[in-house]
């Protein structure tokens, strides 16, 4: 990993996360400081799979793929902070607490993720997320993260 700018691009969060197309929706980290926070971009493409169904005439990012994308933020987040560990975890979303979707996520936007780490008990990761497009919060929630071991 490149820890010297903080900087991921898609090579590298797939060595983190099990996630792959069409199920991975972080393109870049662009910043984290370990058990601390991270910031990541999701590219809103036109050609994502979900727009064929959610609307073919208004297409419009489904709320619960943005909380996904801050869940796989928050697990990059993990990962980094306790390193290269055997068994690797994988950390799986398991509750969403007042989450707010303010305005609709559109073809052609860029999503900025941002995950602040409210605490870490036995493990399970509670973050606070925020979604912007244009500098915007579209979305926020407060989810926790929890590692299979």
């Amino acid at each position: 990993m490149n820890k010297k700018n903080k900087i991921l691009d898609a090579t590298q969060i797939m060595e983190l996360l099990p996630h792959r197309y069409p199920f991975l929706y972080i393109d870049r980290v662009i910043d984290y400081e370990l058990g601390k926070s991270i910031t990541a971009v999701k590219n809103v493409s036109i050609n994502e799979p979900f727009f064929q169904g959610h609307f073919p005439e208004k297409p419009i990012m489904p709320g619960v793929i943005i909380i996904e994308a801050m869940a796989q933020a928050g697990g990059i987040l993990g990962h980094l902070t306790v390193g290269d560990i055997k068994p690797k975890p994988i950390y799986y979303l398991v509750s969403v607490e007042q989450a707010r979707f303010r305005f609709p996520v559109v073809a052609g936007d860029q999503l900025t993720i941002t995950v602040e780490v409210d605490r870490i008990i036995r493990g399970m990761w509670r973050y606070s997320c925020n979604a912007y497009v244009n500098d915007e919060i579209s979305v926020n929630a407060k989810i926790m993260c929890a590692p299979n071991i």
